[in-house]
């Protein structure tokens, strides 16, 4: 009897270890699903929370990024009247805290060909970096514009030797933010279109990533420069834009610019990144850009060792470390014991590594300052082709090039851009920049990040002077031509200060040594006696010249307009946010 009980006591052993460890399961099971219950509606909480202490800053937050109420917004209009689908006015109000503002949007251009791909939970791989908001599939769907008559292409560029070019792109109106977003910030509204006055444009942002940088596969695009070809007179603009904008991103939320690519891309909008880039641009600045190109740090390395590194007027000095897969130029002095390295103001060549370096310097600079020197490297590259006759051999160029950049732009495109870069003069590149505290306010998100808040007020006339010929600005008219002379000891000095002008839009010639190098202070010599109109100021203002050192001298017969004789206490670093370093 006892062997035939034994079995049946280790049944029942076993039965009860089953029965308890299920139990077990069971509980940790339901306080699994509990906590995770609890900590979802704590998270829900919080972000309301957030959301609603928030609330009071709105206005003044929003104030500063929205557009001041229309009664219409016209879209970017064609060089040529064309047929375009519209859309009835519809009135939108923005809740800007407990005061809320009304803003007629018209949307004149609607186009299905760029339509954003719905979003869902499956498709969102990317949460929100720098602030507490809700979700992406919480913001309610917005609802797509269909047209009622064909999508309207912008014109075509008349045909040369390399045939039609392709039409630019279409683009897709989004918009206003649905109501309801989530952000630590008021969400301003979508922008008017910056008019084209009927110039045929073909605008391109070059962006640069940080992805070799960080390894993680998520990538920033720290370099945004939209370049706008004009191919109607034959000039061209550039205008850089911070990373530090705090924007509000389409389908998402308010973010920093640099973060609208890689959401595009984790999304899958339609043209990826770039498709969300390019109306994360027209929904807050107006911009319509057309193509994208886009390189890494090796890719920019490897470009301007392609054509065989370029020359670069450093006239704000430049202290830094060290950089992760840069150059430190040659002629740059170790100055700490920390490892800063100093390079001093002078013309330097810089193979590839050098220029990253100098492009990506920031310890004494702010970012603004550091996408002014990436904007002076773009002009160098491109005077550097041109120069070697690099552009007359553009597909052997493109197909070496190529391979460092990913863009949608195409051979045939270039092609059809040739005639403009052979013709165009250094003088013809004009040169945009936001100014902190006056296009942008600083702002700390909630979750302690500062980034820039655009002040729509300020910015828009430098927008729409962004669109206009430079021939068209006083500059141009005035044609002033300056000769530049060195009278200090430094070398290269010249080239340094005429290059700053040129940057700036004048007609400048460095002329090399002065009478003698003992020179102190700079001295401007006014030939033109004219007491309108003048650029005499501007020029003074541009290389720090007192007003003591301006000597006004007429002379009918005169060569130039203007002479300069540089000091040797000559700066021309104004760059707002630039500290001064000590060459000694």
């Amino acid at each position: 009897m006892t062997e035939r009980q034994r079995p049946g006591r280790l049944q029942r052993g076993l039965a009860t270890i089953l029965y308890r460890l299920i139990v077990l399961v069971l509980t940790i099971a339901i306080l699994f699903f509990g906590y995770r219950t609890v900590e979802a509606v704590l998270r829900y909480v919080d972000e309301q929370t957030t959301y609603t202490a928030n609330a009071p800053g709105y206005a003044g937050t929003a104030t500063v990024m929205a557009p001041q109420p229309t009664a219409t917004s016209t879209p970017e209009p064609s060089a040529t009247p064309e047929p375009s689908a519209t859309a009835a006015p519809t009135e939108t109000e923005v809740a800007l805290g407990s005061s809320p503002r009304h803003i007629q949007a018209k949307l004149a251009q609607a186009f299905v060909t760029n339509t954003p791909q719905p979003l869902d939970s499956s498709q969102v791989t990317l949460p929100a970096i720098n602030t507490p908001v809700a979700p992406v599939e919480t913001v309610p769907p917005v609802e797509t514009v269909i047209p009622t008559e064909a999508p309207t292409l912008e014109p075509m560029p008349a045909q040369d030797s390399a045939g039609t070019p392709r039409p630019l792109p279409t683009v897709f109106v989004y918009g206003n933010a649905p109501e309801g977003v989530v952000a630590p910030t008021g969400v301003p509204t979508a922008v008017e279109f910056v008019d084209r006055q009927g110039y045929d444009l073909f605008n391109v942002i070059l962006l640069g990533n940080d992805g070799e940088l960080t390894n993680d596969g998520f990538i920033r695009t720290d370099t945004m420069i939209i370049v706008s070809i004009n191919r109607t007179t034959g000039t061209v603009s550039m205008l850089g834009l911070p990373r530090d904008l705090y924007v509000y991103i389409p389908g998402w939320t308010m973010q920093r610019l640099n973060l609208a690519y890689i959401h595009g891309q984790s999304v899958g909008w339609t043209d990826g990144g770039f498709g969300l880039l390019r109306q994360t641009i027209l929904y807050n600045f107006g911009i319509n850009v057309h193509y994208y190109a886009m390189v890494n740090l090796t890719g920019l390395r490897s470009l301007i060792d392609l054509v065989g590194g370029v020359d670069v007027a450093v006239d704000c000095a430049i202290q830094n470390l060290a950089l992760i897969g840069a150059d430190v130029p040659a002629a740059a002095q170790r100055v700490t014991e920390d490892g800063d390295y100093l390079l001093p103001v002078g013309v330097y060549h810089m193979t590839g590594g050098e220029a990253l370096w100098y492009a990506r310097a920031r310890d004494i600079t702010i970012e603004f300052d550091r996408q002014r020197r990436q904007m002076q490297l773009l002009r160098a590259l491109w005077r550097k082709a041109r120069d070697n006759g690099l552009l007359l051999n553009l597909p052997s160029l493109w197909q070496e090039g190529s391979q460092y950049i990913e863009t949608n732009l195409t051979l045939e495109d270039l092609l059809g851009l040739v005639p403009v870069a052979l013709n165009l003069d250094v003088n013809n590149i004009e040169n945009f920049n936001l100014i902190r505290l006056y296009h942008t306010e600083p702002w700390q998100t909630p979750d302690g990040e500062f980034v820039q808040l655009p002040i729509f007020d300020t910015m828009r006339p430098m927008l729409e002077d962004f669109y206009s010929p430079p021939t068209e600005s006083q500059v141009r008219v005035e044609g002033a031509r300056i000769r530049v002379y060195n009278g200090s000891p430094n070398t290269d000095w010249d080239r340094v200060a005429a290059d700053r002008l040129a940057y700036s839009g004048f007609l400048a010639t460095a002329a090399g040594a002065a009478d003698n190098s003992a020179y102190t202070d700079t001295v401007l010599i006014d030939y033109t006696g004219s007491t309108k109109g003048s650029s005499m100021q501007d020029i003074a203002h541009i290389l720090n010249v007192r007003p003591e050192n301006i000597r006004i001298q007429p002379d009918a017969n005169r060569e130039v307009d203007f002479d300069v004789i540089l000091g040797a206490n000559y700066n021309s670093c104004t760059e707002p946010g630039v500290q001064a370093v000590d060459q000694g």
